[in-house]
């Protein structure tokens, strides 16, 4: 993607919130071109399996509709109007986290401390702001994993905003590869790289994660769905990793997980659970 389909707001060199209200159109069908879409108030794609799902900050009926008929494959099935704290879920603020402070690049500069590894984070329209508790687990799993000395290498399955991939930078691991499988994400991903200053540290890449597994690193994160969690942990890649993170596992997802580890020679070092739903493992191979 060049930077001219790059949605405006996603751009570098804002240095206020950029989203307030969306505008969201639930599309039938994949999106071939957005050349006709104004990037002013254009926010970003999601595409999910057939569906695609166009968000602008501002009303974009009669946009929509010109792009309907140049693309006829398309169909609009909805729309909608909500404030964006609505679609995250919360209100993104800074925060600390163990030896990490999460914070937003257009949230004043005087907030940042001294004695924290500082991530630049915009969320944009990606879920992974480091509020669920899964993220948190893993970022406390990651402080784990680089406590007698940080990985070489680290592959994160997932990344969604590339928080995961920016902390284990921040905790020096030197080389550092994110993908996913969502263009947005993967998008999104590559700013927040960028905001950080970790462009040499950290790729990130589009594709599935199962296709990925096999790259060469030392330590593997994924805080995926359960299917593709099953996927990797069968893979012959997921056993040459010398440890890893899985999380976003649910209750009896996390017991199968288990149990799928014990017939691999792998132990878990330390698991986390939230309010008994969420479940999180750190753990190594046995060589």
């Amino acid at each position: 993607m060049n930077n001219e389909q790059i949605p405006r707001c996603l751009q570098e060199g804002s240095n206020s919130c950029p989203y307030e209200d969306l505008y969201i159109y639930h599309l039938n069908g994949r999106i071939t071109s957005l050349e006709k879409i104004d990037k002013n108030s254009f926010i970003g794609n999601w595409e999910e399996d057939d569906f695609s799902f166009l968000f602008f900050s501002q009303p974009a009926s009669e946009e929509v509709q010109i792009l309907l008929q140049s693309q006829p494959q398309l169909r609009l099935i909805d729309s909608y109007h909500m404030p964006y704290i609505q679609w995250q879920g919360t209100e993104f603020t800074c925060f600390d986290h163990g030896p990490f402070q999460i914070i937003a690049p257009w949230q004043d500069r005087n907030q940042r401390r001294s004695d924290k590894h500082t991530l630049i984070l915009d969320p944009g329209l990606v879920f992974g702001s480091g509020t669920h508790p899964t993220t948190r687990d893993c970022l406390d799993a990651l402080q784990l994993a680089c406590r007698r000395q940080s990985p070489g290498s680290a592959l994160d399955l997932g990344t969604g905003t590339g928080i995961l991939a920016l902390a284990a930078a921040r905790l020096h691991c030197p080389l550092n590869l994110a993908v996913d499988l969502n263009l947005l994400a993967a998008i999104t991903a590559a700013r927040n790289v960028r905001l950080n200053g970790l462009t040499k540290q950290v790729v990130v890449v589009q594709g599935y994660a199962e296709d990925f597994v096999q790259s060469p690193a030392d330590l593997l994160i994924a805080n995926v769905h359960y299917a593709v969690m099953k996927k990797l942990i069968q893979s012959e890649g997921f056993r040459t990793k010398k440890c890893f993170i899985l999380s976003g596992l649910m209750r009896s997802e996390a017991k199968q997980v288990k149990i799928d580890l014990e017939r691999l020679p792998a132990k878990i070092l330390k698991s986390w659970t939230h309010k008994g739903i969420w479940h999180t493992f750190y753990g190594e191979f046995d060589r």
